[in-house]
């Protein structure tokens, strides 16, 4: 083996270590041109096409992620301006029952007043006619009465209607007079 080690040392005395050989170089270079010619041709354009089927895609992406953040601002507009106009609407729904209300609880008021007075206007009414009919009933009882307690004290009957009726009626007005004295 030491043999095979000299004999080759000095076969090689005349080569450089670093520097290959020619026709390492030769089919090297070829096989380089070979690939660097199918890269060249066929990869770097399928890379190409790649690439750029990407970068059209991440623009789409892009101008579609625009037109929805449009379309988002636009339906936020929208939204925004339907719950002002909402609130606003209920605004004026509560102002106008409100007002309802007021109006009801003042034509309320108007018929309760009105009521009132009609029924105090029939109290009395009624009140006066009882009181007639008092008047009425109280000079018969008074007349027939003073009729009685007249013949009492006169000791003769008095059976005169005319009689009997201006003596009730003057009894009764004496009545009347020392009552609106005594007030």
């Amino acid at each position: 083996m030491n043999n095979a080690v000299f004999v080759a040392a000095e076969e090689g005395a005349n080569l450089n270590p670093l520097l290959p050989a020619t026709y390492d170089i030769v089919w090297s270079a070829v096989v380089f041109a070979i690939i660097l010619v199918a890269f060249w041709k066929v990869f770097l354009p399928k890379m190409q096409t790649m690439l750029d089927a990407r970068a059209e895609a991440i623009e789409g992406n892009i101008a579609k992620a625009d037109e929805a953040q449009a379309k988002a601002e636009a339906a936020l507009q929208e939204y925004t301006a339907q719950l002002a106009s909402a609130r606003q609407e209920a605004g004026e729904i509560r102002e106008s029952a409100r007002l309802d209300a007021n109006k009801i609880v003042a034509k309320a008021k108007e018929d309760a007043v009105t009521e009132q007075a009609r029924i105090t206007h029939a109290a009395q009414a009624q009140i006066e006619a009882e009181r007639q009919s008092a008047v009425v009933s109280l000079r018969k009882d008074v007349g027939s009465l003073a009729i009685d307690l007249a013949s009492s004290v006169v000791g003769a009957s008095l059976t005169d209607d005319q009689k009997a009726s201006a003596l009730v009626d003057r009894f009764l007005a004496d009545l009347e007079a020392s009552e609106k004295a005594a007030q």
